[in-house]
């Protein structure tokens, strides 16, 4: 690889940054719009996760297509194509006036937005080869999901009560096209040597169409029936798929998942502890929001502060403290203190009353989830990419990615769905006692999840042990 000079690595990693900065920025500020726009729209319960589920199921389906994508035809291209395209999915979500176009509209954000962070994470990885830089990078890295995070509430909470939630899309314009002009001018251009340049096509249907059966059969089990046959045979369909997808991914000359990394320790550990970790995650933020707001009657301005602790202590600790902590200790006690912590914040959630107050019931979960979350993201991050070869950075970028993103997504329909039927059996979404109790098993289970992928943090291997191999060719962005 030839030698970029270090300082252009820092601001072409701050550019890569903001990049995903947009997206971060997009999932939570969503979150925290999520029952205006279900008020507006007259969106159902199980329709409204679609709002997510839509743009999660594209993003995860697409994150193994976009590393590769990147690895055969440039990173940096696929970077700005990534960019535009998220960018003009924005623009259509934030004029959707009717339900089908803004599922669509962020379906079609979905992909954009996974072809940006998987060319970006793997872009980071190989700019910065050494373990030390790498570390600190991938600190900042952590510091801007966190950092989009906190902003996203907050901008989501300002936006929705003052201009309406179309303005929480609208906003990434600026952003998308700001970002766009910077990358032409400090971004290098980033190749990989492979020994094969096919495009598994076949693979990348298969696993999208079988995950997203899944999620629609599990979101629509409660009003279906578990043991229906729509159920049951949307089920079989995913289950087919994913057979389909594993004997296409074992006989494929380049495949999209090569099955070849799974006999990585810390490549599969960490994958599972990503999916793991995902599904308590992305159903606290929507659960909360909702609890916060139809329980305990807190406006979108409140509810955005109200998340504002949390993930200014997951940026503080992305930005600096993290990265200490994982030279000190390793991978393996900060990623399993950090998941146990989590876990016990959403115990503190499960024990939420009716009646609650945020200073006794709210803040104190969201704290512990605040430097849990802080704590375990940069080793866990570490611990996905310590093993790939240089050739192979987009690929483990995309895994990984999609690992969190699908955890999220199967997580979310699982707990909403267990959350809707607790409800429904105790009286309706008409009561708010009815809700809470929903609310409190989603949660429960949220932390059982969390707890599991803490356990599973002991069987990291410290370091990276990657066999050496690939080229990586840097070329100026002028």
């Amino acid at each position: 690889m030839t030698q970029t000079h270090p300082q252009h690595r820092w601001f072409a990693l701050i550019v890569l940054c903001s990049g995903v900065l947009m997206i971060v920025l997009d999932t939570t500020i969503v979150n925290v719009a999520l029952p205006s726009i279900r008020a507006d729209l007259r969106f159902t319960d199980a329709g409204l996760v679609w709002v997510v589920n839509a743009y999660l199921l594209t993003f995860g389906g697409c994150l193994l297509l976009g590393g590769r994508l990147g690895d055969l035809y440039g990173h940096r291209r696929l970077f700005l194509i990534g960019l535009a395209l998220f960018t003009l999915a924005s623009l259509a979500c934030g004029v959707s006036g009717t339900q089908v176009l803004l599922v669509v509209a962020r379906a079609v954000q979905g992909i954009g937005g996974a072809i940006v962070s998987a060319v970006a994470l793997s872009l980071i990885t190989t700019l910065f080869p050494e373990p030390a830089e790498r570390a600190k990078a991938m600190g900042i890295y952590g510091f801007v999901c966190a950092g989009g995070g906190c902003l996203g509430v907050l901008l989501g909470g300002l936006l929705t009560s003052s201009f309406g939630w179309h303005s929480v899309f609208l906003v990434n314009l600026p952003i998308g096209v700001l970002v766009f002009a910077l990358c032409l001018r400090l971004v290098p251009v980033m190749r990989v040597a492979l020994q094969h340049r096919s495009l598994d096509m076949a693979g990348a249907v298969t696993v999208t169409a079988a995950l997203m059966l899944a999620v629609y059969a599990i979101v629509g089990g409660n009003e279906a029936g578990w043991s229906s046959p729509r159920t049951l045979i949307l089920l079989a369909a995913a289950a087919v798929l994913l057979c389909a997808f594993l004997a296409i991914e074992a006989r494929v000359r380049a495949p999209l998942m090569p099955l070849a990394m799974f006999r990585l320790r810390n490549i599969a550990v960490s994958n599972i502890i990503g999916v793991l970790w995902a599904a308590a995650m992305f159903a606290w933020f929507f659960i909360t929001a909702l609890y916060m707001q139809l329980v305990l009657g807190y406006s979108p301005m409140q509810v955005g502060l109200a998340f504002f602790p949390s993930d200014l202590i997951m940026a503080i600790f992305s930005l600096g403290l993290s990265a200490k902590v994982v030279m000190r200790f390793g991978l393996r006690k900060p990623a399993l203190a950090g998941l146990l912590l989590a876990a016990f914040g959403l115990v503190l959630f499960a024990l939420a009353p009716r009646e609650g107050n945020f200073a006794l019931h709210i803040l104190p979960g969201m704290v512990l989830l605040g430097i849990g979350a802080g704590l375990a993201f940069n080793p866990v991050l570490l611990a996905a990419m310590s093993d790939a070869k240089p050739e192979d950075a987009g690929l483990a970028s995309g895994l990984v990615n999609t690992a969190f993103m699908m955890g999220g997504a199967l997580g979310l329909a699982v707990l909403a769905s267990a959350a809707a039927a607790r409800t429904s059996a105790l009286g309706g979404a008409a009561s708010a006692t009815a809700l809470t109790s929903g609310y409190h098993a989603a949660f429960a289970a949220g932390a059982i999840f969390a707890a599991i992928a803490g356990l599973l943090c002991l069987l990291l291997r410290e370091g990276g042990h990657a066999p050496q191999g690939g080229e990586a060719v840097a070329e100026s962005a002028a």
